[in-house]
């Protein structure tokens, strides 16, 4: 898997590159085939933004997170990350009811 990390007004260290990999690592539990995952990590005035996209087969993950700490900006991307991937994967599974009420016959 390619991973494209993108910074603004800072510069991405080994380390934040590493922490980012290990909790995008996470995401692989979902068996989902990841498509070009793209992290921009950006540094506002008195905070740290961290924003994803991913593209699946399923469709499209968006997320961003804010926090005065670059580290747990990330945590908290990749948690908004992996409840999106979680939806979609367990979306057919969400059905209300197995059949319809117009189809039901009832057993006399």
């Amino acid at each position: 898997m390619i991973l494209n990390i993108t910074s603004k007004q800072m510069e991405i260290t080994a380390a934040i590159r590493d922490h980012v990999e290990d909790r995008l690592a996470k995401l692989e539990k979902w068996q989902a085939h990841l498509i070009n995952p793209h992290i921009v990590l950006s540094k506002a005035p008195k905070e740290f933004v961290a924003d994803a996209t991913i593209n699946t087969p399923n469709g499209t993950l968006v997320a961003s997170a804010k926090h005065e700490d670059m580290y747990t900006a990330i945590n908290d991307l990749i948690g908004k990350l992996e409840r999106q991937l979680n939806k979609v994967q367990h979306k057919p599974e969400a059905r209300r009811a197995a059949t319809s009420v117009k189809t039901f016959t009832p057993a006399a």
